[in-house]
């Protein structure tokens, strides 16, 4: 915290209480208007978080005020009224995932990672999965998407009420992918949410019905739950997406 209260003083900042969902950075309002956030440098996947912001510029996601490249540290435009998609109706929220998600999904290049890149690390740090034999399985099934921007962290939680019918996503962790790398973690959260086979499937028509492709979704909802650590209850549903 010390960090962060240095540079909320230089840059002439008043920071409200921390919000209570941000577990790895330093984030609190800056004033009614903005959100100052620092991340760790062991926050690997967040590397390019500002470069994302600024690619976007407003469109689909948070705007990036100020940066500060060597600190880590971003003043970000706060979403007001700023409740998060885990209050809507399920079917409402998802509609309104799509929707970010078709703002955010563009062709981008530099100075973003591949996916491809780090994937098959994340799998093989999670080789006790009990479904890990078949995630390395789909993995090499396919060859990955390089082209597109994604979100990298996409689900309820991190995608805001911005007013005006506007919503916006926060907190990426972007990449270089595919539209369907980003489905998985909307279909286990929000976190109050207990994973279903109707709702997920509900979930991956909705995006089906955008152009994704559902067997790619599936077969990323079993990657990505393996190392992201899928628990016993959401792996048999996750096992059942591919039966």
């Amino acid at each position: 915290m010390e960090l962060f209260d240095e540079i909320a003083l230089e840059w002439g900042l008043e920071l409200g209480e921390p919000f209570a969902l941000a577990r790895f950075s330093s984030v609190a309002p800056a004033g009614d208007d903005a959100v100052l956030k620092v991340t760790p440098p062991e926050d690997d996947e967040s590397d390019e978080d500002a470069d994302a912001l600024a690619f976007w510029d407003g469109d689909g996601a948070v705007r990036l005020l100020r940066h500060d490249r060597a600190r880590r540290a971003l003043l970000l435009e706060r979403a007001r009224p700023g409740t998060d998609i885990s209050e809507l109706p399920d079917d409402e929220a998802t509609a309104v995932a799509v929707a970010v998600g078709l703002r955010l999904w563009r062709p981008a290049g530099e100075p973003f990672r591949w996916i491809g890149d780090h994937v098959p690390r994340w799998l093989d740090n999670a080789r006790d999965h009990e479904l890990a034999p078949l995630a390395r399985e789909l993995y090499a099934s396919f060859e990955p998407g390089r082209a597109t921007l994604v979100h990298g962290d996409f689900h309820h939680h991190n995608i805001l009420d911005a007013g005006g019918g506007r919503y916006v996503a926060i907190d990426p962790k972007p990449m270089l992918g595919e539209p369907e790398y980003d489905v998985p973690p909307f279909l286990w959260n929000p976190i109050a949410h207990r994973m279903t086979r109707e709702v997920t499937e509900r979930r991956l028509a909705a995006f089906a019905a955008a152009g994704l492709d559902e067997e790619r979704m599936r077969a990323w909802a079993v990657i990505r739950g393996v190392y992201l650590d899928a628990d016993e209850h959401e792996s048999r549903v996750l096992l059942g997406l591919c039966s």
